[in-house]
């Protein structure tokens, strides 16, 4: 699947915490979240993403008013910068480390969309996205990594 001309990707990664945000067993990650944001903010072809007056996006409710559930939404110009971003930062270091953190969802928790440029989804617009995807599987509708045929990073770190 190529670009649509004029569209950027625009992404939801959704997350169960396995103890409250404010337990010291989830300080590893609470710590890194703002040295991440901001190196996303910094990276090439970053757009837009989800925050909330502090900055983040954990006081963002995705579905069923759930605390333990945390979202990350954000828009990049290409799938190759948000690659980039995913696997060739520090992200790539907290990501290592998320089985000390979230618990297994049990179905796909990233999904993948083209969207107009300047468009900044909302919150049901991705919660449709990521039930697309859990329910039909990739399509143009909504899709992960594999779908994209020119990003392949992710096949060697997500085993690794």
């Amino acid at each position: 699947m190529h670009q649509p001309l004029l569209h950027q990707l625009a992404q939801v990664n959704v997350a169960r915490l396995k103890y409250p945000i404010d337990d010291p067993r989830v300080a590893g990650f609470v710590k890194n979240i703002e040295r991440v944001n901001a190196v996303a903010d910094r990276s090439e072809g970053f757009v837009w993403r989800l925050q909330d007056d502090e900055n983040h996006a954990l006081d963002v409710v995705f579905e069923n008013d759930n605390p333990m559930l945390i979202v990350n939404m954000s828009v990049w110009e290409t799938p190759e910068h948000l690659e980039k971003f995913v696997w060739q930062t520090v992200h790539k270091q907290v990501y290592k480390k998320k089985n000390e953190w979230f618990e297994a969802l049990g179905k796909m928790h990233l999904a993948l969309w083209w969207v107009k440029i300047g468009h900044q989804p909302c919150i049901e617009e991705a919660r449709d996205r990521l039930k697309h995807l859990n329910e039909y599987g990739s399509s143009d509708t909504a899709f992960g990594w594999d779908y994209l045929p020119n990003v392949k990073l992710w096949q060697k770190e997500r085993c690794a």
